[in-house]
């Protein structure tokens, strides 16, 4: 492998920033210092203070691969990761077969060996019958479980009380959590074909998807996770009201976490009427006075991570009625810039890198530090950029931030030491890695 020389970058790890150069090789940071200008290199950058940040680290993400290539795939999707300063992804299972077999999900691991630009791992899904399947994952080479506790598809809904109480009980790895309540959302969804028909607006999503849905969720998944000193990660947190159940503070000893994603931090109710189904997610974007909250909370430490649940759909489909245009939006490629728009970059570093990789016991990721893999971003905060068809990578083809001019720019990524993006072009000849877990 080539040996990378960064030189005059501003770098932002662990609550700091500072001039500093860094040498890489063998995939590895070798050498941090103020000043590395004799050290010999392959390559050489010059940051010319551009700011250098461990690489973000997704801890949800669908690639709707296998089953659903029509929408996205591994190969184009991270892409598009990489182009966004994503240097790491963590899958969903929901894809098809959705990946609630330990077989099936190491099909995903190798497919995923042959299209990754990113690093990567997959979540092992629950459902109401695969006990046996959790208790037999590997913890150091599998990211964690992923527990839809409301409305999904794929026999991926776990409702039934006993499997509930047996999942938070007895599996000892990070529990990520869908919180939506199924029969609050039925009931609001009936409301609303009886005032609508089938002409619902999609102003409505949020009050149908609402925050007492939300709420009793994520209430009932703490309340098992206190019983059981359960570890788990609150997914795309929607509602001030749920904010009252975490706790501010580093992650360090925390068994209960959250995560906030950049469309809830970015649009809220107010932008249905203008982008309808380009919006049209799972938990619903809420209130304005909500996504306040959120970035307060991402602020104080209520909020742990930034992750995007990324959820391509093709522009055909959001173009349905309410009834039938599927949720999920493209996120990836737009979710570093939107942290640095709202964020410092230490606060980013900490929300994107350092603390999923906490949380996740990722092993020498997340973090700048010497004998860790070089996984970077290295963002130039005074070149703007406007998101347009012509620079997003998502195979769909769309993003709900079209229009949007962020402040920063992503120059470059490095994955595992290798030049995966710079100057605007992805490198497809690089390949991620598995990720490994300090478990």
């Amino acid at each position: 492998m080539q040996t990378i020389l960064i030189t005059n970058a501003n770098l932002v790890n662990e609550g700091s920033s500072r001039p500093a150069d860094v040498f890489i090789k063998n995939g590895r940071i070798e050498k941090v210092a103020s000043s590395l200008t004799n050290q010999a290199a392959d390559t050489v950058i010059d940051a010319m203070g551009k700011a250098l940040l461990p690489g973000m680290i997704d801890c949800h993400v669908h690639c709707r691969d296998p089953g659903l290539e029509a929408k996205a795939d591994l190969h184009s999707e991270t892409r598009a990761a990489v182009a966004g300063g994503v240097t790491s992804i963590m899958e969903m299972p929901n894809t098809k077969p959705a990946a609630i077999t330990n077989a099936v999900l190491e099909d995903k691991f190798a497919l995923a060996a042959t299209k990754c630009v990113a690093n990567y791992s997959f979540h092992l899904g629950a459902s109401n019958s695969n006990m046996d399947e959790l208790l037999a994952m590997d913890p150091k080479t599998v990211c964690g479980v992923k527990l839809f506790m409301g409305a999904s598809t794929g026999g991926l809904l776990v409702d039934r009380a006993q499997q509930l109480e047996d999942i938070f009980s007895q599996v000892k790895v990070p529990i990520s959590l869908h919180c939506e309540d199924t029969n609050t959302i039925r009931k609001n969804e009936k409301d609303a074909r009886e005032k609508y028909g089938e002409a619902i607006p999609f102003s409505e999503h949020w009050k149908i998807r609402s925050e007492e849905a939300c709420y009793r969720s994520t209430a009932l998944a703490v309340e098992l996770a206190t019983k059981y000193n359960s570890q788990i990660h609150v997914l795309h947190l929607t509602t001030a009201k749920e904010l009252g159940l975490f706790k501010a503070g580093p992650v360090e000893g925390k068994k209960i976490t959250g995560e906030a994603c950049p469309h809830m931090l970015w649009f809220s109710s107010d932008d249905y009427d203008r982008k309808g189904a380009l919006i049209k997610c799972n938990p619903s974007i809420k209130t304005p006075a909500d996504r306040s909250a959120l970035r307060e909370a991402v602020k104080s430490g209520l909020i742990d991570t930034i992750g995007t649940d990324h959820a391509p759909h093709l522009w055909e489909e959001k173009q349905n009625p309410y009834g039938s245009a599927p949720s999920g939006l493209p996120l990836i490629q737009s979710a570093m810039p939107t942290a640095v728009e709202l964020f410092p970059l230490e606060m980013v570093a900490e929300k994107t890198a350092h603390n999923p990789a906490r949380i996740f016991q990722c092993l020498e990721r997340g973090f700048i530090r010497e004998g860790y893999w070089a996984d970077l971003t290295l963002i130039d905060t005074e070149t703007p950029h406007t998101v347009s068809k012509d620079n997003i990578l998502y195979k769909c083809g769309w993003s709900p931030f079209e229009g949007v001019t962020f402040k920063s720019s992503i120059a470059a990524t490095l994955v595992n030491g290798q030049l995966a993006y710079i100057d605007g072009q992805v490198n497809d000849a690089v390949r991620g890695q598995r990720l490994l877990f300090d478990r």
